[in-house]
């Protein structure tokens, strides 16, 4: 379980590597502090998405990507240099200052419009049509890994407001119209979605 609070960018060391059974294997670049704090076997969110460390050095750690992985996410589209989002699972007593995220993501959209104001920043995504019944506006949203706010709610699209602290610690001030993202919505919604559609009151999802 995650918050979405990003800890640190890290970075991909080498071109994702082939593995057994259609995955793929990445190294990434990391803090001493974060390595410090991480295990082989434990859980490392990465731009949104839940991976499990199965080698570590003082400033790198290794996760496997499987099919399933590769056919929902971007990060099969990562290469050598790129920066992505890092946040290691809660730990009893860690504060919950974002929302409660799966790393589990539901799909991806592609930024549709940026606006720059001054020191902050407008994104605004693209709305996968399944998805559409969890966006809420002022609800909650994952975006690679992001705990966000929607501030602004249409039919095709919806928005975000990025303070300065989040451009600076984050990806997302990296993303530019085009680029696509890795999307999970609020896990409350989509429990109270299912109840629902269990007793005929929603259409079930595709």
């Amino acid at each position: 379980m995650f918050t979405g609070l990003i800890i640190e960018r890290g970075t991909l060391i080498a071109d994702p590597t082939p593995s057994n059974q259609g995955g793929v294997r990445l190294t990434i670049g990391l803090s001493p502090d974060l390595a410090a704090r991480l295990a082989i076997g434990d859980s490392l969110a990465v731009s949104g998405v839940c991976l499990t460390i199965t080698e570590k050095g003082t400033d790198r750690v290794a996760v496997e990507l499987s099919p399933e992985t590769l056919s929902r996410t971007t990060l099969g589209e990562l290469s050598q240099g790129d920066a992505v989002n890092l946040e290691p699972a809660l730990r009893m007593g860690d504060a919950l200052g974002g929302h409660w995220v799966q790393g589990h993501v539901d799909g991806t959209a592609r930024v549709v419009d940026r606006r720059d104001l001054t020191d902050h920043r407008v994104l605004a995504f693209s709305i996968p049509p399944d998805l559409a019944p969890f966006l809420v506006e002022k609800g909650s949203v994952t975006v690679d890994g992001v705990s966000l706010t929607v501030s602004a709610l249409c039919s095709d699209r919806f928005e975000v407001a990025l303070i300065p602290h989040t451009l600076e610690v984050t990806t997302l001030s990296r993303l530019v119209p085009g680029d696509a993202v890795n999307l999970e919505m609020d896990v409350l919604g989509k429990y109270v979605h299912r109840i629902l559609a269990a007793r005929g009151l929603v259409a079930p999802l595709p």
